[in-house]
């Protein structure tokens, strides 16, 4: 036996599985086919929030939240529907999203901060909603936003992995490809692959695929940990699910190249159980990043309420493809409607008084205030004169930024932008000055009007996310801006089946012995605890709950 468990994936969920494996005094080999610089994984680089119900901090801001609103909100968005059957794909899935949600309303604060994890008092409204009680939607702010962002959450596993390694149980073989389970009478017993030869790139960039050796371990049990589809678009497209229209000829990819999904498929080859593949989550307010890291990379804005988004054609979305809102829902709209789905992008149509107040970036190295855990930064940041400085050198230097001071010339631009002539001047002028019409009394009929009034009745978002309503065509304003959005791929929703104990499952339902699964990898838990739906903070948190809870198992079974 070469280690009591072998986890293969280094990304949060590895990490967090390790940290209770080693505390219990067991004896782990962790594997990676990247370099020691990504440790952490796709945590690294995000925004980091974490959903979280019935906090101080919620409760300092005003917010009333409980298990049973949570568990409304969480139920309304997961539409779980596969329940039929002698070995439904939804039947753990149902029962590990509840597990969440309970441990969101309890311990996940308190544990979190005794891992070293620090919560700035922002708390964001994401993910607001398709408009119904029951449906789809946060009914309140739940996204805590970690100080030091995505780092904020991995960089307290990955330093325990640190200090553990070879002195404490735990072996870091980086540069390890798994390209084969191993098993023993029905029990996975090791695992098999490659050893790709040395390569120094930084972490996220595309590394070698060289093979210098290979190697076999042996263990008593085995997790996969090794995240989802979202850097191959092959696979994103092979498994585009029929219900969100075509899939894009063209998009920008939210995560390394290595989230490949290749162990999703070597598992199912094997007589692992995957369920719900086609449920996927991929944003609609993608950017081209002018700083690229990885191929293609793509930056998501977490958008305020205020922008106006009109899809390629130039006409207004409606409801729910409203910034901020409902984000499979305006991907759906966006691939479905007949005479758009050909095109891959669509547009929001602000002005530089939104920009600075409403446009934050999704990535740890594109918020350096909060990342580098500057309260002043934040503050001058977060409430000054100008966009935060990511913001404005995307608006600068981004390939899908147009910045001009009249409508006319916005429109010429735009146009030019995208070669084909699409947008009419005239057209969105009256679609402006029937918005800006809207804002001048405290009501209105305007779905995005009334949600803007809303989110200002949130001092979150008063102070930190929402610009006062103002008409977009005043001058005082300006320069108005336009933005060409692209979908981008971020997260698989569907994986590896397991029961409460992570324990992955076969054809037949059954646990398979010695194997187990975590993270993104087994769909954030009984492959698809989000079911249709995420509602944010979400995927971090289900690593980190998925991971505890496979370490504590195996820690007690072994």
């Amino acid at each position: 036996m070469d280690a009591d468990v072998i986890v293969v994936g280094a990304g949060l969920a590895g990490l967090v599985a390790c940290a209770e494996l080693v505390r219990a005094g067991k004896k782990v080999v962790l594997l990676d086919q990247e370099n020691a610089a990504n440790l952490g994984g796709q945590a690294f680089w995000s925004f980091g929030g974490i959903f979280l119900v019935d906090t101080p901090m919620q409760r300092r801001l005003g917010v009333k939240d409980s298990f049973d609103l949570a568990w409304q909100d969480w139920q309304g968005s997961a539409a779980w529907d596969r329940l039929d059957g002698d070995h439904p794909e939804d039947e753990w899935a149902e029962k590990w999203g509840r597990a969440f949600v309970e441990f969101a309303a309890a311990e996940a604060r308190p544990w979190l901060q005794e891992q070293g994890v620090r919560f700035t008092p922002v708390v964001g409204w994401a993910e607001r909603g398709a408009g119904s009680a029951a449906g789809h939607g946060n009914s309140v702010p739940r996204f805590h936003v970690p100080w030091g962002t995505g780092t904020g959450i991995s960089e307290p596993f990955a330093d325990r992995a640190r200090e553990a390694a070879d002195v404490r149980g735990l072996t870091l073989r980086f540069r390890h490809r798994v390209d084969r389970l191993e098993f023993t009478d029905g029990r996975v017993t090791g695992v098999s692959g490659a050893v790709l030869a040395p390569d120094e790139a930084p972490r996220g960039v595309s590394s070698s695929r060289e093979e210098v050796g290979s190697f076999s371990l042996e263990a008593q049990a085995v997790v996969i940990a090794t995240g989802g589809i979202g850097g191959d678009h092959d696979r994103v497209r092979r498994w585009w699910p029929e219900r969100l229209g075509i899939p894009p000829k063209k998009m920008v990819t939210g995560v390394p190249a290595h989230v490949d999904g290749r162990m999703l498929d070597i598992a199912a080859e094997q007589g692992v159980r995957l369920v719900n593949r086609d449920r996927m989550w991929h944003y609609t307010e993608g950017l081209q990043n002018w700083d690229p890291v990885w191929p293609g990379h793509g930056i998501r804005i977490l958008p305020g309420p205020s922008s106006m988004w009109l899809d390629a054609r130039g006409r207004r979305l409606p409801a729910p493809g409203l910034p901020g809102y409902d984000t499979l829902g305006t991907l759906k709209i966006l691939r479905t409607t007949p005479d758009i789905a050909d095109y891959d992008y669509s547009w929001f149509v602000l002005d530089q008084t939104i920009v600075k107040k409403e446009f934050a970036l999704s990535g740890s190295e594109q918020n350096p205030d909060i990342t580098g855990r500057d309260l002043g930064l934040l503050l001058r940041t977060r409430l000054g004169r100008s966009a935060p400085g990511p913001v404005e050198a995307f608006k600068e230097h981004g390939a899908d930024f147009v910045v001009a001071d009249d409508l006319a010339e916005l429109v010429r631009g735009m146009n030019a932008l995208t070669g084909d002539d699409l947008l009419d001047e005239d057209g969105i002028r009256a679609q402006i000055v029937a918005r800006d019409n809207e804002l001048v009394n405290p009501y209105s009929k305007d779905a995005q009007t009334i949600g803007i009034r809303n989110s200002r009745r949130f001092l979150g978002d008063r102070l930190f996310r929402t610009a006062t309503p103002h008409a977009l065509l005043d001058p005082k304003h300006g320069p108005l801006i336009a933005v060409r959005l692209w979908i981008v791929t971020r997260k698989t929703l569907g994986g590896i089946q397991t029961d409460l104990q992570g324990r992955a499952l076969d054809a037949e339902g059954r646990p398979i012995e010695g194997l187990y699964a975590a993270g993104e990898a087994a769909g954030f838990g009984g492959g698809g605890a989000h079911g249709y739906n995420a509602l944010e903070g979400t995927f971090l948190g289900q690593c980190t709950f998925t991971g505890r809870t496979v370490g504590r198992a195996l820690a007690a079974a072994l």
